[in-house]
């Protein structure tokens, strides 16, 4: 018959082997996990301009290829000026809160949209994602909600096509170039909101009312701290802001 103490040695050299071998795959994993995490980013930047589509499988090399073809990444400071040799991933966020990342969208030489990261809380969780602007800093291009933890059939919803297609094309400026952001409603705009004041509002989710009160504040957060920037690029077109 073993002894107590044999059986705590075999338990303790068996929970010592499992340690060191979940220590050591995470540790051999873990620039593998980060490098999955920067191609993700660079896809849902892609989705966000319509580059690329949810529903296709794409390879690793053809995610790499097209964000290097299409996209030029940025940094800007609090007053919409691009920092000239800075990239996002050197910000540190601890001692540099004055600086932002910022994505072109590039066809040749032509500028086709500019993306910004947006994230805040939903109901459940916190949403991270991509807006996409036009170049005539006031329209809506696309948008990506590609993480979070919200309700299945209900605040998930955030991630469907067919959400997402509602923000294209909306202002979220008012028509004297002040910001007033994109606004979900609770149902549909059509019946709610007269039709000449439709332009920065988009369909709610049924039953995700408290989702869609989250993206709509963190929305109005995210674009005000962008405002700067993209009031450069409005000041800089001719006639009315938003007809």
């Amino acid at each position: 018959m073993h002894s107590n103490a044999q059986t705590f040695r075999f338990a303790l050299i068996i929970t010592l082997t499992c340690s060191l071998l979940l220590a050591g795959a995470a540790t051999l994993l873990k620039p593998r996990q980060q490098e999955n995490i920067k191609l993700d980013i660079k896809k849902n930047i892609l989705k966000s301009v319509g580059l690329v589509d949810a529903d296709k499988d794409y390879k690793r090399q053809e995610i790499q290829d097209m964000y290097a073809k299409y996209i030029r990444a940025l940094v800007i400071d609090e007053q919409g000026n691009v920092v000239e040799g800075k990239t996002p991933d050197q910000i540190d966020p601890k001692t540099e809160g004055n600086l932002h990342p910022i994505y072109e969208y590039m066809d040749g030489d032509a500028i086709k949209a500019y993306i910004i990261p947006i994230s805040g809380k939903g109901l459940w969780s916190t949403i991270y994602g991509y807006l996409a602007v036009e170049p005539d800093g006031q329209t809506v291009a696309g948008i990506t909600f590609y993480q979070h933890g919200e309700t299945p059939g209900l605040g998930g919803e955030i991630s469907t096509k067919w959400f997402q297609d509602n923000f294209k094309g909306k202002s979220f400026v008012d028509p004297n170039g002040q910001l007033v952001s994109i606004t979900i409603v609770k149902g549909r705009v059509a019946d709610k909101i007269p039709e000449g004041e439709r332009y920065h509002y988009v369909d709610g989710i049924s039953g995700a009312t408290l989702t869609g009160r989250g993206v709509t504040r963190f929305l109005k957060q995210n674009l005000s701290t962008y405002d700067v920037f993209f009031k450069k690029l409005r000041e800089q077109k001719e006639g009315v802001i938003h007809g």
